[in-house]
């Protein structure tokens, strides 16, 4: 029978920040893009927005929570699994280092080349209570860091195609039942199961569905996308410049202004208002979508000016975006940031997986 681990990050509604802000889980400090990751999870803006503030703070900073105690549906599925005759071990991280300990507990045995890589036939399986998405690309963040190689240290059983190996599978139990309505988090898209049973299930019975993975340099991780843009207070989209290529095409090449850029390896960020953004987001086809929102000013026959909003798209394995001026205000799986030089992401294909039945 397998060892369970479920993995609950210091909540969002517990105390002031969440977890995966670097080193404390609680009170994660907000900031503009650093290059390291000016955005794993860290203080919630909005009890409906989805959308989450933090820097990446280093070292852990020793903050306490407010509380440790497990989440009702945690305590559930719980339950459910030790029914199944799972041993379970539950776990509130309150800091990158407690976030580590928990996933060293899926490494594989030593590696005649010293790398730690997981292990493929491992019989400790991992749940991650999320609040957000944000929490749970935190832990897929730890992952990389854990289990990628440097790349002077690449080995050659490594696929030509990655920077890192299959990261080991891992359930999600959504806290939040409102963010599978109108606010669709990671796990509506994919059709996770929300229930706790129907989680153990998953986790005792299932098997991995592997996903795309969008690494960028900046140091973090993406599971669902970004959508680069800002609004004034009433709402009304802000003027920004920026060049963005995906592969050799250029949709944009810095000169002219936009409205919004969506990066999308699912679908959070297909849509803006009522314009479609992304065409067909798939986080498992080996491919990054990106558009950009372009105003353009058009004559009628009359030659009375309007102005239309173009879009344009392009598909391939990366894309940069290249701010021409100030700084870019962007959501990445809900965190809040500013990007204030190049970003670049890549697709690293069926690099992570979920439990599915």
């Amino acid at each position: 029978m397998y060892d369970v681990v479920l993995l609950t990050l210091a909540s969002e509604r517990d105390a002031p920040g969440g977890c995966g802000s670097g080193g404390a889980c609680c009170g994660g400090a907000t900031g503009t893009d650093t290059g390291v990751d000016a955005a794993d999870a860290g203080k919630t803006t909005g009890a409906d927005s989805g959308k989450t503030t933090g820097a990446d703070a280093g070292e852990a900073s020793g903050d306490v929570c407010a509380t440790d105690r497990p989440r009702v549906p945690v305590l559930a599925c719980a339950d459910a699994l030790t029914a199944r005759g799972a041993r379970v071990q539950t776990v509130t991280a309150r800091s990158d280092a407690e976030i580590d300990a928990v996933l060293a507990q899926l490494d594989g045995s030593a590696r005649p080349d010293g790398l730690t890589w997981p292990d493929s036939d491992g019989k400790t399986r991992l749940v991650v209570a999320t609040a957000s998405d944000a929490q749970l690309r935190a832990v897929l963040r730890r992952l990389v860091k854990r289990y990628a190689p440097a790349p002077s240290k690449r080995p050659a059983d490594l696929r030509g195609d990655r920077t890192l190996p299959d990261l080991p599978p891992v359930a999600v139990l959504p806290l939040d039942p409102a963010r599978g309505g109108a606010h669709r988090d990671l796990a509506a898209q994919l059709g996770l199961p929300r229930d706790p049973a129907a989680v153990a299930a998953a986790v005792l019975d299932g098997t991995p569905r592997r996903l795309d993975l969008l690494r960028n340099d900046g140091g973090s991780v993406t599971l669902d996308g970004a959508l680069l843009g800002a609004a004034d207070d009433a709402g009304r989209p802000l003027h920004w410049r920026a060049r963005v290529e995906v592969d050799d095409a250029i949709l944009t090449d810095g000169d002219e202004p936009l409205l919004a850029c969506a990066i999308g390896n699912a679908g959070g960020y297909a849509s803006l208002d009522d314009v479609t953004l992304l065409a067909a987001p798939d986080p498992a086809d080996g491919q990054v979508e990106v558009a950009v929102a372009v105003p353009v000013v058009v004559r009628s026959a009359l030659g009375r000016k309007r102005v239309r909003l173009e879009v344009r798209r392009a598909r391939g394995r990366a894309v940069s975006v290249l701010p021409r001026e100030g700084k870019v205000p962007y959501l990445d799986d809900g965190v809040e940031g500013e990007l204030t030089r190049k970003r670049s992401w890549w697709i690293e294909p069926g690099a992570w997986a979920v439990w599915v039945v």
